[in-house]
């Protein structure tokens, strides 16, 4: 018996211009829907989603989501995913950080409204601050500084969240919550200031390659296809509380130069500068929900998703 035929959405993605964003709109596309990118450029970039403008089924709108967002005629889906995203962004960039979280996700979640669509938010692992459990469940409050550097970035998500449920709860609306652990992938940009960006620019232009504090402090990291399969799951599903999806595999800051250290073949040395106030020492996702609700959980090794990205940075060197 033949499976019947997917219905093609209309769906925006407020951020599309980004990372994470322009990857979503070219998955939506291969898959048949009509998307609509909604982005600011503060963070965003043209060359993300140029090869996109002669879609018929693409359309963009340069647009700051914290300011009233109409859009003509149906929206079956409204992604969230407009933020600063690094914490050299959020350092430069505190108040349209915190304004994008609280201001713009309430104009999101009011066009979603007004359309009955379904909404998702991306939120992020930093909802877990400095995490004192380790790995990080959905039901972990977290162990936030809601006034330190960090907190314009982990408050407006968190609140996000927030406002998210209420509309949930109060509106009835389908929503869904993605807490995203780091990601990387193609389309980062050099100077994102996260460590995989900094440690592959660093290494091929042979500088040395900075590791904060000891080192010993762990990231768990996804490659940006896998999160794009666990988001479009997520979205098709009917769990409108919170998700997380990213890798389970930990490793040290310090490994991860060594080991991007020995993919580029870079004689780069190992210089240590001390640890930015509030960095997380642990950060690695439970993804038990993701795996029995979605059937979900990543693929890509992170050799062979450092390779991919390690040649993206050089051809953009």
């Amino acid at each position: 018996m033949t499976a019947p035929r997917r219905r093609p959405r209309r769906i925006l993605i407020t951020g599309g211009a980004g990372f994470i964003g322009s990857h979503l709109c070219e998955h939506f596309l291969s898959r048949g829907d009509s998307v609509i990118a909604m982005d600011n450029l503060l963070t965003g970039r043209m060359e993300n989603i140029e090869r996109l403008l002669s879609v018929e089924r693409f359309t963009f709108f340069k647009q700051d989501v914290t300011n009233f967002i109409h859009v003509p005629g149906k929206v079956d889906a409204v992604l969230h995913f407009a933020s600063p995203a690094s914490p050299v962004d959020y350092a430069l960039l505190p108040i349209p950080t915190l304004k994008v979280g609280a201001l713009g996700t309430h104009k999101a979640l009011g066009l979603a409204k007004e359309k009955g669509a379904v909404f998702m938010l991306a939120s992020t692992s930093e909802v877990y601050g400095d995490p004192q459990v380790s790995p990080q469940p959905e039901s972990y409050w977290g162990h936030v500084n809601p006034i330190g550097p960090r907190g314009v970035y982990d408050e407006a998500k968190r609140f996000a969240e927030a406002m998210t449920m209420a509309y949930h709860r109060y509106h009835g609306m389908q929503v869904r919550i993605v807490r995203i652990f780091n990601t990387y992938g193609e389309r980062m940009r050099l100077n994102d200031g996260r460590a995989v960006p900094n440690f592959v620019s660093q290494a091929l232009r042979g500088k040395p390659l900075t590791v904060y504090g000891d080192g010993r402090q762990t990231r768990s990291l996804c490659y940006v296809s896998d999160l794009v399969e666990g988001i479009s799951r997520l979205l098709d599903s009917g769990i409108n509380s919170p998700v997380n999806i990213g890798n389970p595999h930990e490793i040290t800051i310090r490994e991860l130069a060594e080991t991007v250290q020995k993919l580029t073949r870079s004689r780069s040395r190992l210089v240590r500068k001390p640890l930015p106030v509030d960095d997380p020492q642990q950060r690695r996702p439970d993804i038990s929900l993701a795996r029995a609700k979605l059937g979900w959980e990543p693929k890509v090794g992170l050799a062979d998703g450092l390779k991919r990205t390690i040649a993206y940075f050089r051809a953009s060197l």
